[in-house]
C-alpha cells in the first residue's frame, strides 16, 4: 500500500507535496515564528538580505533561537547551505508576484527541485487576516494549532479594545489639541534620513485603520511602501505616537538622540517598537494591537 501523500497548495498556486506529513521544516525566520506561534517547530531558519549573520531577535517573535539552526542570509544563502539538516519542507514568503523573499531567484528555483517549497504571500495586497488565515491553513496542515481557539480569543479581546479606545477619541476630536492621537509608522535609515511608511502598503497598518486609529500618511515619493524623509521633514508630521521599527537593519533609537529633530519627534510622541515582520499569528497580532489601544488610551488620558 502507498504511503499517504501529504499537500498543501500555496499562494503561486503551487502543490507541494510529501510522502507524510514534514517533520523537518526549514522556513523564513519571519514564518518559522509565526508556526511556532502555532506550535509548529521548524528545525532551522534564515533570514533575508537585510540580515546578518546571526538572526534578528525581533523577527524571530518567540523561536528558541538556542535550539535551532540559523543558516544565515543573503549570499550566504546557497542549496548546499539551505539543505543542511535534509529538510522535508522549506517555508517562505513573498511580496507578491510569487517571488520568495530572502533568497536569490536561481537559488529558490534550484531548491524546488531538492525539496517541497511552501510559499505565502504577505504582501499589501492581502489583508492582515487573509495572510494569519493562510498560515493557520499551513499549521494545520502540519499538525499544529492545538490552542486555536485560545489565541483567537486573545485576539479578539485586543481588537474589541483597540475599537473601544479609538470610538473614545473621536468623542472629543474637536479638542485643541485634537484628543485622537495620530500614529506615524517609520523605519530610521541614520541619522540623515528616515523612511517614512505608507499605510496603505503595509497589512497591519491598514488593520490598525480598520479599527479607528488614525495614521499619519507620507507626502508624495516614489517609493511603493516607504517615502523617504529627513529627519527635519519627518519631525514635522503631526503625530502623538510613532512605531519605530526595531528590525537589525534599522538604526537604534539611543543611536538617534543626537539630533535635534528626532529628539522632537520624541519630546512630542510616545515611541513604540515596531517590527514590520511579526510573527502573522493571533498571539502576535494581539499583542501588536494590545500595544497600539495602550498607548492611545495612555495619550488620550492626558
Amino acid at each position: 500500500m502507498d504511503k499517504p501523500v501529504w499537500q498543501f497548495s500555496d499562494d503561486r498556486g503551487q502543490v507541494a507535496t510529501a510522502s507524510g506529513v514534514p517533520t523537518r521544516v526549514t522556513a523564513y525566520i519571519q514564518a518559522g515564528a509565526t508556526l511556532w506561534d502555532h506550535g509548529v517547530g521548524p528545525g532551522a531558519v534564515f533570514g533575508s538580505f537585510h540580515d546578518g549573520a546571526s538572526p534578528d531577535r525581533a523577527k524571530a517573535g518567540g523561536l528558541p533561537l538556542d535550539r535551532l539552526r540559523y543558516l544565515g542570509a543573503g549570499a550566504a544563502l546557497d542549496l548546499d547551505v539551505l539543505l543542511q539538516g535534509t529538510p522535508d519542507l522549506v517555508v517562505a514568503v513573498s511580496y507578491g508576484g510569487g517571488q520568495v523573499y530572502g533568497l536569490a531567484p536561481e537559488t529558490a528555483k534550484h531548491l524546488e527541485e531538492h525539496v517541497p517549497v511552501v510559499v505565502i504571500d504577505i504582501g499589501h495586497s492581502r489583508s492582515l487576516a487573509e495572510i494569519r488565515d493562510r498560515f493557520t491553513d499551513l499549521a494545520r496542515a502540519l499538525g499544529g494549532d492545538r490552542h486555536h481557539e485560545d489565541a483567537a480569543r486573545l485576539l479578539d479581546a485586543a481588537q474589541r479594545r483597540l475599537r473601544t479606545v479609538t470610538t473614545a477619541t473621536r468623542a472629543y476630536a474637536d479638542t485643541d489639541p485634537p484628543a485622537e492621537p495620530r500614529v506615524l509608522a517609520l523605519s530610521p535609515a541614520g541619522t540623515g534620513q528616515v523612511h517614512v511608511a505608507r499605510p496603505g502598503a503595509w497589512p497591519e497598518l491598514r488593520a490598525l485603520a480598520e479599527h479607528g486609529v488614525h495614521l499619519v500618511e507620507p507626502p508624495a515619493g516614489t517609493g511603493a511602501n516607504w517615502t523617504t524623509l529627513t529627519w527635519e521633514e519627518a519631525a514635522a508630521l503631526p503625530a502623538e505616537i510613532v512605531l519605530s521599527d526595531v528590525r537589525v537593519n534599522a538604526t537604534p533609537v539611543e543611536q538617534l538622540r543626537a539630533d535635534p529633530h528626532w529628539r522632537t519627534i520624541e519630546d512630542r510622541a510616545r515611541v513604540l517598537p515596531w517590527n514590520p515582520e511579526t510573527p502573522c499569528s493571533a498571539r502576535a497580532h494581539a499583542r501588536f494591537f494590545a500595544l497600539v489601544a495602550d498607548a492611545i488610551d495612555s495619550r488620550t488620558a492626558r
